[in-house]
């Protein structure tokens, strides 16, 4: 039985199919009809609007030298074996190319050192964005390998004694020591409150008190004379991690002389 139209719906209703969404929900109708009813296409045509919005943002205000980039947001929580594919995805503007770049260039400023600061200013962006970068994505925006990125990291960090909001460090991937040691540093020997530390390193509260649990686990157990292999098993903890924090205790007791000058440093609330 036909469905009797007024005179509105006759006039306007068709008016809605050539808007995109409207094109997309008749597509499915026409082409794909094993998909369902109205409401299973609605919902999967929303969920294909809220992808377009996510990966074609406006872009009414893009400067030159400016280019859209999808990544990880900063709040996903990261676990083993996790593919970008079930990971949370965020848009960020990044100033690839600034005018002040084309001025210091012409009077002859290094380019090495440009890509080092714009290294950092990436990293930094996308974090101010929600977004959360890597070193890799890092290396395709400025078309260098990856290794000279975690170079450029590694001295920026050194020079400004704080870390850079990266993947790598944000999300606590990889087996790099540079983020422990220096929160450890800045905790225990620079007095810094947890707060502080959170916000000079980009890392939650629950990060940094989970790397002092474990700072002193590995502490106690050392001072108890364990192995290596007995401190992993106590503490329930990879070989690997037990490793850095054991060279990291190593190198402040090179600094200090005294296992026990470590043991009794306490932490500002």
């Amino acid at each position: 039985m036909k469905t009797h139209l007024n005179q509105n719906q006759a006039t306007y209703g068709p008016q809605q199919y050539k808007t995109f969404t409207g094109a997309l929900d008749a597509f499915f109708h026409q082409e794909c009809p094993q998909l369902g009813g109205a409401r299973t296409r609605q919902v999967l045509v929303q969920s294909i609007l809220d992808m377009v919005n996510q990966f074609y943002p406006q872009t009414n205000h893009l400067r030159p030298g400016q280019i859209t980039w999808t990544t990880v947001h900063k709040e996903e929580k990261a676990s083993y074996g996790k593919s970008i594919s079930q990971s949370q995805l965020t848009s960020v503007i990044l100033d690839l190319v600034r005018p002040v770049d084309i001025m210091e260039r012409s009077n002859g400023k290094l380019l090495r050192e440009m890509k080092r600061e714009a290294t950092a200013r990436l990293f930094t962006q996308a974090y101010e964005q929600k977004g959360c970068l890597t070193n890799a994505e890092v290396a395709i925006l400025l078309k260098i390998a990856p290794a000279t990125v975690g170079k450029y990291i590694r001295e920026w960090e050194a020079e400004h004694d704080c870390l850079l909001p990266r993947r790598g460090t944000i999300h606590d991937l990889g087996p790099t020591l540079t983020h422990k040691k220096i929160i450890i540093r800045k905790l225990f020997l620079e007095r810094k409150t947890v707060e502080q530390v959170q916000r000079e390193t980009y890392h939650s509260p629950d990060a940094i008190h989970r790397y002092i649990h474990t700072f002193r686990q590995v502490l106690l157990c050392r001072q108890k004379g364990l192995s290596h292999q007995e401190i992993a098993f106590a503490i329930k903890m990879s070989s690997r991690l037990v490793e850095e924090y054991q060279n990291l205790i190593d190198e402040m007791i090179q600094e200090f002389h005294s296992l026990e000058f470590i043991l009794n440093l306490e932490i500002p609330t």
